[in-house]
């Protein structure tokens, strides 16, 4: 075998192992990313239904319902569109209010409830997850005057 012909192998043997460890650490990637949906695109059913994702919107007023077990907590965000149940087992953050801006992560239950297993609140009276803040204001431009289903 000539010279150039070895180099060229390994230059070929050396872009395959690229490739193949470039693919891995997509797959990984893609595996852990968490998308933000809002309570509208998960009542399109936009929302994967067999993987974690994360949930914004605002807290409805008189929504929260605590558990006998002190760590159960029932609420339901909103995008003034839409509504979406939430289940979360744990304690809340300092910050959790009813009325104020949350981003839950999590799975869509086979009931129709969000079931989160993380539950993030807002950090300052002047913030909202960029996210959220688009979703809230393209549903309110699309749903003037109707009222939110549950």
């Amino acid at each position: 075998m000539k010279p150039r012909h070895k180099k060229l192998l390994w230059v070929l043997g050396g872009l395959s192992l690229l490739g193949v460890a470039t693919g891995l650490v997509l797959n990984a990637l893609k595996s852990n990313l968490n998308y933000f949906y809002s309570p509208t695109q998960v009542s399109n059913h936009e929302a994967p239904s067999n993987r974690s994702f994360r949930l914004g919107g605002l807290v409805v007023d008189g929504s929260l319902k605590r558990q006998t077990d002190g760590l159960t907590v029932e609420f339901i965000v909103t995008d003034t569109a839409n509504n979406i149940p939430v289940r979360y087992k744990g304690i809340l953050p300092d910050l959790f209010k009813e009325g104020k801006s949350v981003v839950a992560q999590g799975k869509l239950g086979a009931d129709g409830h969000f079931v989160a297993d993380q539950v993030l609140a807002k950090h300052d009276e002047n913030y909202m997850p960029p996210e959220a803040a688009k979703a809230l204001e393209d549903a309110k431009k699309l749903n003037a005057g109707k009222a939110p289903k549950l």
